[in-house]
């Protein structure tokens, strides 16, 4: 158990009997729960933590083999469920984490009471009948990009992913995140993010979910958050007055009365 704990650099927080589990987007940690953490701690006990090559997570248990899929973070979750013997938790999932969550919930439905998803999205690229935002080729420049200078691209992804350009703080905090996650990992880790294809999964969710969409993301754009309402059974949509793909950084206050209104 505390080898998980470890692993994941998992932190518990808050006196509440109701358990909420927090897992961060791509480029991020734990870290970039803070601005909203503190409103659920009094009701709520609160998980927070690291995939393995993120924030204070232990770099040396990452494999590609295991890593090399969505399915290997999701194995992170149900990790730290068991080892903290959680069952009927509210699970808040920002960007890929979405999707994580998702499929940690389709393999142990269990564990999750409730879903919150900021940002989801089951596929990245545009497909025939389906807008996904990117096309395959501009991704794969994307990461030759990414490849040849991670600092460089770093710089220059993380304020388009923020938004809110008028407020240049928020991009700075995102940039600083994606600096501090391992190059190596972080590579892996965004292609398995744009290149994974979840829409099959989404019909499978038997708990209870809410969709929080924000206007003007380049990650996950209007229809993704539609798609995804769509597909997955009693899924809840709720566009935020956002902009941007981090509205638990941009906008805490509007995403926790959301959250609040939804568990």
């Amino acid at each position: 158990m505390s080898s998980i704990l470890k692993r994941n650099n998992v932190n518990v927080i808050g006196d509440g009997e109701q358990v909420m589990l927090f897992a961060h987007g791509f480029g991020c940690d734990q870290r970039s729960w803070q601005f909203i953490v503190d409103a659920f701690t009094a009701d709520h006990k609160v998980v927070l933590f690291d995939y393995v090559g993120s924030g204070g997570s232990d770099l040396s248990a990452y494999t590609p083999a295991r890593y090399g899929q969505l399915d290997g973070y999701a194995q992170d979750l149900l990790d730290v469920c068991e080892a903290l013997d959680l069952k009927q938790v509210i699970f808040v999932g920002h960007s890929v984490s979405a999707m994580i969550g998702l499929l940690a919930a389709i393999r142990k439905p269990e564990y999750f009471k409730k879903m919150v998803f900021i940002g989801p999205s089951p596929l990245y690229i545009n497909d025939a009948h389906y807008t996904g935002g990117f096309e395959r080729k501009d991704l794969e420049s994307l990461f030759e990009f990414m490849d040849s200078n991670y600092l460089g691209w770093s710089n220059a992804l993380a304020p388009a992913i923020m938004g809110n350009a008028d407020r240049p703080e928020l991009g700075e905090f995102l940039t600083n995140s994606f600096c501090a996650t391992d190059p190596d990992v972080a590579r892996e880790f965004a292609r398995v993010t744009f290149f994974s294809d979840n829409r099959a999964d989404l019909g499978k969710l038997q708990v209870e979910s809410l969709t929080l969409q924000c206007s003007d993301d380049v990650i996950a754009p209007l229809a993704v958050g539609d798609f995804v309402q769509a597909h997955v059974p009693g899924n809840q949509l709720v566009l935020l007055e956002a902009t941007g793909h981090c509205p638990h950084i941009s906008e805490p206050e509007k995403t926790i009365r959301a959250i609040m209104d939804f568990i």
